[in-house]
Parts: C-alpha cells; sequence; structure tokens
C-alpha cells in the first residue's frame, strides 16, 4: 500500500525538535516559524509538556468512554481563568473541523435554524458540516442536508444586517483573524456590531479560534481586541501542542441536553493532560505576553522591508504579502537558509511560530529574509 498523494512534501525528514528548532536525519537543524499549521504553542518537547503526557501514559494511557474523568474538570476550570471566561462551559473533541461542526450544529439545535452566515477567504474546516468557504456568492453544501450558507464580505456590516433581515440565520461563523485567508483582520467595530446584530435577529455568533487563539495574537483570544463575548467559541490546534484535541467554549445562555453532542476520542486522558500542559506553561512562562511582545517587535522590523507589500495579522500570527509570487522565496529560505515559513496562495508568507519564540531569533528571520529578496 501507498500514501494517498494530497500533499506536495518537502524531502526532509525530521528526527528531533526543541524549542523553536526542528533537526532533520543529516543533523541539520531548522528554525521553525510555522509550527506544524500553528499547533505549537510551547514549544518543540517541552520538559514540562513531555513530563506531564509520560506520567499519564504511565498511569491510564488513553482511556476514553462514558465514565467520569476529572481530567476534563481540570482542564476546563483552567482554561476558562486563563481565557477569561469562566463562566462558559466546554465540550471537548479532537480537531477544528469537529470543533466548528459541533458549533454550528448546536447553533442550529439553539435556533432552531438552518441558514449559516460566513465570509470571503474564511476556512472553518474540510468537513461537509465544517464550512470549507469559497469565494462563491452562495453554496448548498448541508448540514444534515439543509443549511444554506451564505458567504459575505469581511467587515461589510450592512450586508450582514441584510442577510441577517431574513430570520433564518442560525449562526454566524467568522475567525478571529483568518488563517487559509492570509492572516486578515476583522475590525472591532465589525465584531462589535456582529455581536449586537446577531442578540438582535437570534442569531448565534461563532468566534473560530481554532488558529488565532491560545495567546497567538497577543490576548488569549484575537476577538477580545473588539472586547467582546461571542457565544460559541472554537478552539483545536494551539490548545494540544500537536496532541489532536479541539473543543468549544459555549455561553452559558446555550443549555445542554443528552445526547445534544457527541465524540469517540473527544475529551481522553492523554489529550487532557496535553491540553493541561499547555495552559500551565502558557501561564508560568507568561506565553500570551511573549507573544505580544515578540510579535510587536516581529511586525516593527518587517515593516522596514520595502519589497514587502502589506502585513496583516497581531501577535505572532503574521501575514507577509508580496506583490510578485514567493514560491522561490519561501524554498531558499528554507534549503539555503534552514527556515521553515508557511503560505498562503501564491503571493503570501505566513508566519506561526511557537509562542516562545525570542527577539534573537526574530533579528535571523529577518536578516534571511532581506538576504533572500537582494538575490532577485
Amino acid at each position: 500500500m501507498k500514501l494517498f498523494d494530497v500533499y506536495p512534501l518537502f524531502d526532509i525528514v525530521p528526527v528531533a525538535a526543541k524549542g523553536c528548532y526542528i533537526t532533520d536525519d543529516k543533523g541539520v537543524e531548522y528554525l521553525d516559524l510555522y509550527g506544524g499549521h500553528a499547533v505549537i504553542s510551547v514549544g518543540h518537547s517541552h520538559p514540562e509538556y513531555v513530563k506531564k503526557l509520560t506520567e499519564q501514559l504511565n498511569k491510564i494511557g488513553f482511556y476514553s468512554n462514558s465514565v467520569q474523568n476529572p481530567l476534563q474538570e481540570e482542564l476546563a476550570l483552567k482554561l476558562g481563568e486563563l481565557s477569561g471566561y469562566p463562566d462558559y462551559s466546554l465540550f471537548l473533541c479532537n480537531s477544528g473541523a469537529e470543533a466548528n461542526e459541533n458549533a454550528l450544529k448546536l447553533a442550529s439545535f439553539h435556533t432552531g435554524k438552518g441558514r449559516i452566515i460566513a465570509f470571503e477567504k474564511s476556512f472553518h474546516g474540510r468537513t461537509s458540516a465544517a464550512v470549507a468557504v469559497t469565494d462563491n456568492p452562495k453554496i448548498i453544501s448541508p448540514l444534515n442536508d439543509t443549511v444554506i450558507r451564505t458567504i459575505l464580505p469581511l467587515n461589510d456590516v450592512a450586508q450582514l444586517e441584510s442577510a441577517l433581515l431574513m430570520g433564518d440565520v442560525a449562526a454566524v461563523i467568522v475567525e478571529g483573524i483568518q488563517g487559509i485567508g492570509g492572516c486578515r483582520v476583522p475590525e472591532p467595530d465589525f465584531l462589535k456590531a456582529a455581536s449586537h446584530l446577531c442578540e438582535k435577529y437570534s442569531a448565534v455568533l461563532i468566534l473560530d479560534e481554532i488558529q488565532s487563539g491560545y495567546g497567538r495574537s497577543g490576548k488569549f483570544f484575537a476577538h477580545q481586541y473588539a472586547d467582546i463575548k461571542p457565544d460559541i467559541i472554537s478552539v483545536a490546534k494551539g490548545m494540544g501542542n500537536g496532541f489532536p484535541i479541539g473543543g468549544i467554549l459555549i455561553s452559558p445562555k446555550l443549555k445542554p441536553w443528552f445526547g445534544m453532542l457527541g465524540t469517540t476520542f473527544g475529551g481522553n486522558y492523554l489529550a487532557c493532560a496535553a491540553g493541561i500542559a499547555v495552559l500551565d506553561i502558557m501561564k508560568a512562562e507568561k506565553l500570551v505576553d511573549n507573544a505580544l511582545e515578540v510579535g510587536e517587535y516581529f511586525f516593527s522590523k518587517l515593516a522596514q522591508i520595502p519589497q514587502i507589500k502589506v502585513l496583516r495579522g497581531k501577535g505572532l500570527m503574521i501575514g507577509v504579502e508580496f506583490d510578485f509570487p514567493i514560491a522561490t522565496i519561501r524554498k531558499q529560505l528554507l534549503y539555503e537558509e534552514k527556515i521553515f515559513t508557511g503560505v498562503t496562495g501564491t503571493n503570501i508568507i505566513r508566519i506561526l511560530p511557537p509562542l516562545t519564540l525570542t527577539k534573537v531569533q526574530v533579528d535571523h528571520f529577518v536578516d534571511a529574509l532581506v538576504k533572500v529578496l537582494n538575490k532577485l
């Protein structure tokens, strides 16, 4: 049997990783500024993280079933405290797509409605119910074969209210900062208006913080720059530092009932151990503050490079857009300068490093980028 070939792969085989660095099977060390699509939040192979998972493996290991798991309660309490949402409830699952799928189902149950509003260049997962959004004006790709999805321009309050006026909208789902969309940031006034309009028209506001959450923006959640409290917040990626875990934070106004949501592996002991370790490390090492400080420094350094057309994002979620294709630049950064970066489309480099990134490492990348650009 061979692998189903749907991803282009670099000819690099990682065998070890620590902090912001990865080492391949030839002994070459790389600076990792992508963190596996933003999943590495507290750094590769953090000793406290490894210790917590190892201890759990030596106890009950993975077990997941209809039994009480005190680690779920510990994770919920610590997440509520660190995120600023102690009065919300937590439902645990395994991935971002599953988190958004459950968020949409919950919104539909709560409102009894079917339409979902999302925004251009957004991405909320690859499953049929999780709204993999294109730029088409309308997509019919149903949750339970009934949901109609309306795709609107980001930051357009008038069009959002016009869509909500129809009265059939279950949820408005928007990313705190767009991921695949190139780190575009919703305007704070737009998020405030969306929150008000969802309340006015009895729709659920879902903030997709799967990539932008967990401290990456310089606040625990990116939407907190707008000083709003959505009805549901979806999380994953950095939640487990690479271990598969996801979840939704749910407002007290949405009430549960038995059988409402379900999961096979969600909230298992290992996933909870990973999630608790991440929160403990983030708190002890003040990584949200570090993401803010180092992120601001990163933006200030990149702003001095004349070839860059646009800088987007916040904290350590950065989109660097050029007015020419960046494939060659990215390959040179990887193979010549030994630095991993991400990409969006053809012109945008995405930077999503561990939240432990230092200013010295920022300087190293900026110097390497200038060097590569000067060869063009």
